[in-house]
């Protein structure tokens, strides 16, 4: 049944007269000794009508052919009063009229609102005026999640509202059951006006909800700048925690929700001495999480650290660590720019992630290759990636790391001819560790190997000239295409200290190493 709308066959005579305002012919009804207190499918009765269509001689016809006292505080379905539905519709005089008649304006409905706060709430401000001069309770909830009318003319910009509301007395620290002040109501929607005229009467702005929100916080996170100015000139304290750890501060909220202009405001008011003590968060993990490149960029420019410190809460050991937490890869390219060091685990966290554009960006930002006790941890993540050895394999070889680091057991038993057989091209074959050699040999008489004919002889001198010329210009160089191709050298020997024949034969097409690929978050 839908109780939202009224069927005139669901409503009594009186019912319908009192709803269209037909003053006459509910005179005659009442002369003729119909009821006036059989209610419809809501529960209203004709005063509900009355009050609620705005019918003031309806509505006083009612009232003097109340059947008893009990009529003028009857109440709906949704426990809603005459009065309260008077206060609903703006009418002056109607709310007038039951008051005079005896209405209770601190009646409440089944969801414990009062007829002020809908007369707030509909910005009937003259109907506001008469409830508060007939002793209508200003303080206090006025409704199910504990708002005052203060905290509903804050949030409608409704600044005559608030100020009557003010002049007679409401406390301007009102909270809801969130603990919710009307201040922190402006600031998150950011209603200016309303804003500003509360902290001009003194309004905190420093307030704090139940979770330590502020007002500067609230309206950080949305984007409200003019509020935020408005904030700080009124001195509300940019580094005050906004949360039980101690570590959220407005910048954070600003940096997390992408708030360029917001994060301007307060980056020359906020300590940054938050960017890199212990059991804090960086701002710049903020920026990362949210996947806000601008933001992020400012926090550095600024100074803080692309390194920052570790961060548990989100189980980071460095912002780099949030950008795979998060997939957010097009943040590298600016942490890279800003100083970020990279690391050798940097590039197994590519081939985790199969995150293979950006392991070439990193071989070509010269991110340090693995060696000692780090090539045994290589180990998991190339038998992890080993299907799409064509993505990293030629390009980890080609930056000048040694093939005989991968050449051991656990992977040697999982990788397939093609990967053992690539990685042969770049050693002297002949002259492969004992183990590594006697590993092959048993593999190849198993059948479970099958190597090139070219693996059962000597070298040729060009290509032992060629790992000789390699190993001298050492990896950071072999990692720059450039660097080879302005050595004074045939083409063609570029191209062979390229390894293009190599990498013809097995069908690989180097990529170019570009940022395009990874500017784009997954």
């Amino acid at each position: 049944m839908d109780f939202t709308e009224a069927y005139t066959d669901r409503c009594s005579s009186v019912g319908h007269a009192a709803r269209i305002g037909d003053a006459k012919s509910l005179r005659k009804l009442i002369k003729k000794g119909s009821s006036v207190d059989v209610p419809d499918n809501r529960g209203w009765m004709p005063i509900h009508e009355a009050a609620f269509s705005k019918s003031t001689h309806c509505l006083q016809l009612l009232i003097h052919s109340a059947p008893s006292s009990s009529y003028i505080r009857a109440k709906t379905f949704e426990g809603e009063t005459a009065l309260h539905l008077a206060a609903k519709s703006g009418s002056v005089r109607c709310v007038q009229l039951l008051l005079q008649a005896g209405a209770d304006p601190n009646e409440v409905t089944n969801e414990e609102t009062t007829p002020l706060f809908l007369a707030v709430e509909g910005g009937h401000k003259e109907v506001v005026e008469l409830l508060l001069k007939n002793k209508a309770n200003i303080n206090g909830p006025h409704s199910c999640s504990g708002w005052n009318p203060l905290h509903q003319a804050s949030l409608m910009g409704r600044t005559d509202i608030i100020l009557l509301l003010l002049e007679n007395g409401v406390d301007k620290e009102c909270e809801d059951d969130f603990g919710i002040t009307p201040t922190f109501i402006a600031s998150q929607y950011g209603k200016y006006e309303s804003l500003n005229l509360l902290l001009l009467h003194g309004a905190n702005s420093d307030c704090q909800a139940k979770d330590k929100a502020t007002p500067l916080f609230i309206a950080a996170q949305e984007g409200h700048d003019k509020c935020v100015e408005l904030l700080l000139s009124k001195g509300a304290d940019p580094n005050l925690y906004c949360n039980d750890d101690n570590w959220q501060l407005p910048i954070h909220a600003a940096a997390q929700m992408g708030q360029s202009k917001t994060l301007d405001l307060l980056l020359p008011v906020t300590d940054s001495a938050g960017g890199v003590e212990n059991g804090k968060v960086s701002p710049v993990y903020s920026a990362v999480y949210g996947g806000h490149k601008d933001c992020l960029e400012k926090l550095l420019m600024s100074g803080y650290s692309p390194e920052a410190q570790k961060c548990p809460l989100f189980g980071c050991e460095t912002p780099m660590c949030m950008v795979f937490q998060r997939r957010h890869f097009e943040m590298v390219p600016v942490l890279l720019k800003y100083g970020f060091r990279l690391s050798s685990a940097h590039l197994m966290c590519c081939l985790e992630n199969k995150t293979f554009d950006l392991f070439r960006y990193f071989l070509n930002q010269r991110c340090p290759l693995p060696s000692g006790k780090e090539v045994a941890a290589l180990s998991q993540y190339v038998c992890n990636a080993q299907r799409e050895w064509e993505e990293w394999l030629p390009d980890l070889l080609l930056a000048g790391f040694d093939p005989l680091l991968l050449l051991e057991a656990t992977w040697m038993s999982s990788a397939n001819d093609d990967i053992l057989n690539f990685t042969l091209e770049f050693s002297d074959w002949k002259r492969l560790p004992r183990h590594v050699e006697q590993y092959l040999s048993t593999q190849g008489k198993a059948s479970v190997w099958a190597p090139h004919k070219q693996f059962e002889s000597i070298p040729t001198l060009t290509h032992l000239c060629r790992l000789k010329i390699r190993s001298l210009l050492k990896t950071e160089r072999l990692r720059s295409s450039e660097f080879l191709c302005h050595l004074p050298l045939p083409v063609c020997l570029q191209d062979f200290l390229h390894y293009s024949e190599v990498l013809r034969k097995y069908g690989i097409t180097r990529k170019p190493n570009s940022t395009d690929s990874i500017l784009r978050s997954d």
